[in-house]
């Protein structure tokens, strides 16, 4: 296949297991661009992010001159106005990470966006087909308040700023359950490639995997 591949966003609340997901992908040869790695290294120490990040937000660099996480939550927590000044500064960067992405691997029959707030930025605009990732929301919990600093304000601070995890599994043309364990997402996955390699792919039935 040449000049376009078929685009999957991938896409799943906090805790759901997304990230162990995109792996499964990755696995599978399939080129996966994690958008949160890409605001890791524009948050690092010249990154492209830290500087604007620093004038905009003062106090939240590490002593390298990057963005110290911790305190940017903090500088950002429940206030939107923050939050989309944030955004602003943030997401056209990994906007443009992500097209230089999509043009290294144009000669790919697949290949998958990761990016978490996929829908709430507008994201599944730029993709041929929707995978969420979901788990039942006492797993999503035990697993989220397992992180290291992780708090249950926190918790419900994130889960505020994301679509419920319904609405995601209502417009997704794939649904990944990661509830029953990863064996069961790793055949979903390999069904999704399967279908979306074929010649022409195989077109997605929506919230099946």
């Amino acid at each position: 296949m040449s000049g376009k591949p078929f685009v999957l966003g991938l896409t799943g609340s906090i805790g759901m297991g997304k990230s162990a997901t995109a792996a499964l992908f990755a696995q599978r040869g399939v080129p996966v661009h994690d958008a949160d790695a890409a605001v890791h290294t524009l948050y690092g120490p010249g990154g492209a992010a830290a500087e604007a990040i620093g004038r905009e937000f003062p106090g939240t660099l590490d002593a390298q001159g990057g963005v110290d996480r911790a305190a940017l939550r903090e500088a950002v927590l429940g206030d939107a106005t923050r939050l989309k000044q944030l955004e602003s500064l943030v997401h056209p960067l990994v906007r443009r990470e992500s097209e230089a992405f999509l043009a290294r691997h144009a000669g790919a029959p697949l290949v998958v966006l990761d990016i978490p707030l996929l829908y709430e930025t507008g994201g599944e605009g730029r993709c041929d087909a929707v995978a969420v990732v979901s788990a039942p929301a006492a797993i999503q919990r035990d697993r989220v308040l397992a992180r290291p600093g992780m708090t249950e304000a926190a918790f419900a601070a994130i889960l505020a700023k994301q679509m419920p995890d319904a609405e995601k599994r209502a417009r997704a043309d794939y649904v990944i359950d990661t509830g029953s364990g990863f064996p069961a997402a790793e055949a979903a996955v390999a069904r999704i490639v399967a279908d979306l390699t074929a010649s022409p792919p195989v077109a997605p039935i929506p919230g099946k995997a």
